[in-house]
């Protein structure tokens, strides 16, 4: 199985999986998370991103990956520009001989029967359970250059997240941002200019909108309550009524799974995604009211800038003569796609799904967004045979994909044409370095693919995925997936998986 690469990696080949796929390797550190600058550079958030622990997927308790060892260096150098700018339409790396060809197309093609003999023993193994599925697409061309019952729909547990992102992308934009807003009722038999008696808290769907002080570039709670006062102080108004709004939303915001510290109640208002505790990633436990919560820690910050709320919070509607008073923005939809993903966030999982649907004017319920999701991924052309998207997260056993969307949806998103979809790529955790990914890769059989190993993870009880990318060292980027549905170790499944993304990796096929 030595080919044409053989097992040995190139220098060039970390170069590629990192103008590719956004990866920086600087004195030992990965810088993973966070927007891309204009010219393809990740922003200060890398630096924070590289000594984040590690987090779960669906099914946190059994896949977190480990925090840095103590005493790590927090210093993250300055990376050189590793992505070409997103406007440039190349995906091209900087540097290498060999990253040059797998950019140009030139780099040799790996054949079926190649892939068949290093992929389908581990695909057997005992590990992965019966019917496990795989598909690898180049994706310089994207045709499918491997594939075992890649047209199956299976369990897709948190690869979901991937076709939840592309396609909130695709009808978005990476540049949106979700807008959480204060309104003003007009006060009955007063003209305008009058001070208000009721403002109305509107939630806009942003689950990384925070009440903490320290905002770390999420929109903040503090600063909405901050405007919000001045406003009504300029206007005489000292004391007034609080309401909350919702109404974005539609549905239950019970999840099918039910109450969960995966995930906080499906609202379109709520701070710090309901987390009981200052964790800002994981499981942790969650409130069952996040709006309300939500609604009386901003009366609390009005009442420190001076403004007092009469009686208790409620939830009421927005009227449509309201006058907006003040706003905040959440991040870019693009780093929002990359927290998703990195940290596999269920949270802002569920909230982009709902996005998508309020984006297409539909109901923003589970099967709006269901419904919304679809279309805007059949409108790239994916193939959508068998697939379901029951929720955005992956934590319904309901959801279906098949091996072959999963790749379809990587080798789109990587396609100079889509540009907006490049946050897909990016926010993939780091084989060994960040994210889902950042425990993992430490047997000695997947250990070779750290640091060159880009991929969603999705976990379940008795279901092991894995999707992402790799540049192999005869220099193609390549788009794989790998779904198992019937695992009974997850420990021994996901070191498998591990080892079936390595070996792509390493083949020279």
């Amino acid at each position: 199985m030595s080919g044409r690469g053989g097992w040995r990696l190139k220098t060039w080949q970390f170069t590629a999986a990192a103008a590719v796929s956004g990866l920086a390797l600087a004195s030992a550190a990965a810088a993973a998370a966070g927007p891309w600058d204009s010219g393809g550079q990740r922003t200060a958030e890398s630096r924070r991103a590289a000594l984040a622990p590690g987090t779960g997927d669906g099914d946190h308790r059994t896949e977190a990956g480990g925090p840095l060892p103590a005493g790590s260096d927090p210093v993250t150098p300055e990376a050189a520009a590793v992505l070409t700018p997103l406007e440039a339409g190349d995906l091209a790396p900087r540097t290498g001989q060999g990253a040059r060809e797998a950019a140009a197309g030139q780099a040799p093609t790996p054949t079926a029967a190649a892939l068949k003999f290093a992929l389908e023993p581990l695909l057997k193994a005992k590990g992965l359970g019966p019917g496990a599925t795989a598909s690898v697409v180049d994706a310089a061309t994207g045709k499918e250059v491997y594939g075992r019952g890649a047209k199956a729909a299976m369990v897709p547990a948190s690869t979901v997240k991937i076709a939840t992102g592309t396609a909130a992308l695709s009808v978005l934009g990476p540049d949106h941002r979700i807008r959480t807003t204060v309104v003003a009722e007009p006060t009955p038999g007063y003209e305008d200019g009058a001070p208000p008696e009721q403002i109305v808290l509107v939630g806009g769907g942003d689950p990384t909108l925070t009440a903490r002080a320290d905002a770390d570039g999420n929109a903040s709670l503090r600063t909405l309550a901050r405007h919000t006062a001045d406003t009504l102080k300029q206007r005489g108004a000292r004391t007034i009524r609080l309401a909350y709004d919702t109404s974005a939303y539609s549905g239950s915001t019970q999840h099918p799974i039910g109450p969960n510290e995966n995930l906080a109640p499906v609202t379109a208002l709520m701070a710090d995604e309901g987390r009981l505790d200052t964790s800002t990633s994981g499981p942790a436990p969650r409130s069952t009211r996040p709006a309300q919560d939500a609604a009386d820690a901003f009366a609390r910050f009005l009442a420190e800038r001076g403004v007092q709320v009469q009686g208790a919070v409620r939830a009421a509607s927005a009227t449509d003569q309201a006058e907006e008073v003040a706003e905040v923005r959440s991040a870019p939809l693009s780093a929002l796609v990359e927290r998703m993903l990195t940290h596999s966030d269920n949270d802002i999982a569920e909230a982009l799904a709902r996005q998508t649907a309020l984006a297409a004017g539909a109901k923003a319920d589970f099967a709006g967004a269901e419904r919304e999701t679809r279309r805007a991924l059949g409108r790239l052309g994916l193939p959508l045979d068998g697939a379901r998207f029951a929720d955005g997260s992956g934590l319904d056993r309901a959801d279906r994909v098949t091996a072959r969307l999963l790749t379809s949806l990587l080798a789109r998103a990587a396609h100079a044409d889509h540009p907006e979809l490049r946050p897909v790529l990016t926010g993939l955790p780091v084989a060994g370095f960040s994210g889902t990914l950042a425990g993992r890769y430490t047997g000695p059989e997947a250990a070779a693919g750290t640091g060159v190993v880009r991929a969603k993870t999705g976990t379940l009880t008795g279901v092991n995925t894995l999707a992402g990318t790799v540049v192999s060292t005869d220099g193609r980027l390549l788009t794989f997936s790998f779904l198992a549905s019937a695992t009974t170790d997850p420990t021994t499944a996901q070191s498998t998986l591990d080892h079936l993304a390595s070996t792509l990796a390493h083949c020279g096929c």
